[in-house]
């Protein structure tokens, strides 16, 4: 009676404990759109969101979750966002903007052109992610579950022998022995590790979901714990991939003057930098552009005015016998002349993330070793971004291809219990964060090859989220190896009691179910990790 009533009291324990962190991960199972509302002869008609194809027009009214990803054709409203990223501050969308399905329309009516089925929508994948997530067993899960496997039938071997064997050998009565068996098997129960140990994990990743950050599998807690070295891309990790002009040269020219004439010749271009140009003096009237105009690796040419302005790099400006001043400054640098005559210099830069710097620090302190910058941009550039964050070491220049060669052989420098984190956003990302120990990924912007290759999915792209999961695997660590010990402890100790008739039948208990409530209980404190 007393084995049953607190194991029930086990039980209930640990179904609050599955449930409280059933709820911050059914957040996420909870963002599933049920319907979609097509225009169909003036009238909305619900369909399901299965059956919407890619461009198709849908309309999402006040209240109603987004049901797949795209672009909004018209309308304005605040979307909350805060199931699929912790965001608990509402995003503006207007036309032009894109927005992800699982979200919470606010106030205003949208209609949104789909760019995604909804298989392959944000939605879909997260939901995929989640239900796989307890799928991945960490290593001390698995020997949790190799050790039950060999330990119950040899203590239930050693249980038999204690039974028989001593008043075969000793003489007098079997009662005796029979009872200091049945006290043994009890204590041996190993109730209070099946149990907790996965139960602990659980808890961590529903933790870490509060925080807006999915964890594919409680390996990946395990590794993140054990995380010595960090690597970053660059571009949309560390920085945001917008491209604002910082700097402008002019000669003998006025700043205004020389970013209209600047913006004239980018006019129809749609490269990044064409587009950081035109941001910069957006009063350009593109009629004044001559349609004469040629675009090339190098740069542009264009007539402006009845002369030709090239705007590009220093081959352009040498290519066409410009006397031009070379330019220092870190950044993308764009050389302007009008036919012999340079004009100035702009200088393009890709903003840093405001909370970059305090994300590094924020590792360091959290047990980070080194951390390293991997980016195509010129040296120069990367290391200028490096030594802004406090970035331990940067490798500049490289493709794809070399990133993955990098991380093999910053993998070849860790110690035996040392693990590597890679963190990207970009298609170019996948191969680098399938080979890291540990792959985070960005889920707000980042693309759907980088979050299907990651085994962290960070649902804001806000990297100072990176330390907190790291102290959310460190502590569900050390709760789980808390609760191995103290249940091995506590049961050897008192086996060896009942062997030697020291023990009864309520040490036993103690020993079963007692020790598996308070190592439920110390569980359930993973569920609180801030």
């Amino acid at each position: 009676v007393a084995v049953m009533l607190f194991y029930q009291i086990g039980e209930l324990f640990q179904s609050y404990a599955v449930n409280r962190s059933r709820q911050s991960i059914s957040a996420m199972m909870d963002i599933c759109p049920e319907y979609a509302n097509i225009e169909e002869d003036g009238k909305l008609k619900q369909v399901d969101p299965d059956d919407v194809e890619i461009g198709t027009e849908i309309v999402i009214k006040a209240g109603e979750r987004v049901p797949l990803d795209g672009v909004v054709v018209s309308g304005t409203s605040f979307v909350d966002t805060s199931a699929l990223t912790g965001e608990s501050v509402p995003r503006e969308v207007t036309e032009g903007s894109e927005i992800i399905s699982g979200c919470v329309n606010g106030s205003g009516l949208l209609k949104v052109r789909t760019t995604k089925e909804f298989d392959d929508s944000t939605v879909a994948k997260i939901l995929e992610l989640v239900e796989n997530a307890s799928s991945k067993k960490a290593h001390v899960e698995n020997f949790i579950t190799k050790f039950a496997k060999y330990y119950t039938p040899i203590v239930v071997c050693a249980a038999v022998v204690l039974a028989f064997l001593p008043p075969i050998i000793l003489g007098g009565g079997f009662a005796e022995w029979i009872q200091r068996a049945c006290i043994f098997l009890v204590i041996s129960c190993p109730c209070a590790l099946v149990i907790s140990v996965p139960l602990g994990f659980f808890g961590g990743i529903g933790a870490a979901s509060k925080q807006g950050v999915l964890v594919k599998g409680s390996n990946y807690l395990e590794a993140l714990s054990e995380m010595k070295t960090i690597v970053f891309d660059k571009t949309g990790t560390l920085t945001k991939g917008e491209f604002v002009v910082s700097e402008v040269i002019p000669n003998g020219w006025e700043k205004e003057g020389l970013l209209e004439v600047a913006a004239l010749a980018e006019g129809y271009s749609d490269h990044p930098i064409s587009a950081a140009l035109k941001k910069a003096y957006e009063e350009a009237e593109l009629g004044e552009l001559s349609m004469d105009r040629v675009e090339q690796a190098e740069g542009i040419k264009a007539k402006i005015d009845g002369r030709v302005v090239y705007a590009g790099n220093a081959k352009l400006m040498e290519e066409k016998g410009v006397e031009y001043e070379p330019c220092t400054v870190p950044g993308t640098v764009v050389y302007l002349a009008a036919e012999k005559e340079f004009l100035g210099t702009i200088v393009i830069s890709d903003t840093v993330k405001p909370e970059a710097k305090r994300a590094i620090a924020q590792l360091k302190q959290s047990g980070v070793k080194k951390t390293v910058m991997l980016t195509g941009d010129r040296k120069d550039v990367g290391e200028a971004v490096a030594e802004s964050l406090g970035i331990d070491e940067v490798y500049t220049d490289l493709l794809p291809g070399d990133k993955v060669d990098k991380v093999e052989a910053l993998l070849g420098e860790l110690g035996e219990k040392e693990k590597l984190g890679f963190v990207g956003d970009g298609i170019n990302d996948a191969p680098v964060l399938s080979r890291a120990d540990i792959g985070i990924a960005m889920g707000s912007m980042g693309s759907d090859a980088a979050i299907e290759a990651a085994d962290v999915v960070l649902m804001d792209d806000n990297i100072l989220k990176i330390s907190s999961i790291m102290r959310i695997a460190g502590k569900t660590l050390q709760i789980v190896h808390q609760n191995i010990v103290f249940a091995l402890g506590v049961k050897v100790l008192v086996l060896i009691l009942g062997a030697l008739g020291m023990a009864n039948m309520w040490e036993a208990v103690f020993a079963d179910v007692g020790v598996s409530v308070i190592a439920i209980l110390n569980s359930m404190r993973t569920l609180k990790v801030k």
